[in-house]
């Protein structure tokens, strides 16, 4: 038996990257899932990617709006009956600049998508899970989450901000059955990756990624595979008794 198997999975920002390749593993673990991005072509081509592999949906919305994140929790129940997993992925990087050059308009984008997000996405989901008695909610933050880091301070504080919530989830959630947990990816090999580096020194992106690879002791970026393998145990049975913790994929970085 797939470790997913018959149960109903919710990722946001599932068109691409790390989402995307979590509904990949998802599908092949027997999960039916809802994906939700900003853009319906984008859920459209990740759709027609990976329905081979099973029952997958999407709905588009901004993840910061409440009446669209009622309405893509609303949308999973009436396609599927239920949501046992939710993987609150959605977010954004983010300007680079030093945090005197950062604007109030750049400040309060990164946090409405990031941390407003993550916040809506919970208050929908977990009374859906409260009442069924059974749920696990992956928050995605960032390595950015658990330590400092120059000229990204919006997106930092962001990210310590999805420690915050997915503590206080976890602890009013538990007694109903239900995880909350968060992931604290390492640089990985995605798009908001190829961005930073261009915005970290515009026009030597490349030295830049051979700057951050030689930070992490394993040597390389992850792949989003390497997320998703993580939330697919946070996501199982296999972690029953995990609920309020903070888990580094980072091939080492927080060890230093």
């Amino acid at each position: 038996m797939t470790q997913l198997e018959n149960k109903t999975a919710l990722i946001t920002g599932g068109a691409a990257g790390i989402g995307l390749e979590t509904a990949r593993l998802f599908l092949r673990e027997g999960a039916r899932v809802m994906i939700v991005d900003l853009k319906q072509p984008d859920l459209d081509a990740a759709v027609a990617e990976l329905s081979p592999l099973g029952d997958i949906r999407s709905f588009a919305a901004d993840v910061s709006d409440p009446d669209m994140t009622e309405a893509y929790v609303a949308a999973t129940i009436g396609a599927f009956g239920r949501i046992d997993v939710f993987f609150n992925n959605a977010g954004i990087e983010g300007r680079v600049a030093p945090l005197v050059d950062q604007t109030i308009a750049d400040f309060d984008r990164v946090m409405a998508v990031n941390v407003r997000g993550a916040f809506l996405g919970l208050q929908h989901v977990l009374p859906v899970m409260i009442g069924q008695g059974s749920g696990s909610i992956i928050n995605m933050s960032s390595i950015a989450g658990l330590q400092g880091s120059a000229n990204v301070a919006p997106y930092t504080t962001s990210k310590h901000a999805v420690v915050g919530l997915t503590k206080a989830a976890a602890i009013e959630a538990a007694p109903a059955g239900v995880r909350v947990n968060s992931v604290h990816p390492s640089p990985i090999n995605t798009r908001m990756m190829r961005s930073l580096e261009e915005g970290f020194n515009p026009g030597h992106s490349t030295e830049v990624k051979q700057g951050l690879e030689a930070t992490i002791p394993l040597g390389r970026y992850g792949e989003s595979m390497d997320v998703a393998q993580l939330v697919l145990f946070l996501a199982s049975d296999a972690s029953a008794f995990i609920t309020g913790a903070q888990y580094p994929v980072d091939g080492g970085m927080s060890a230093g």
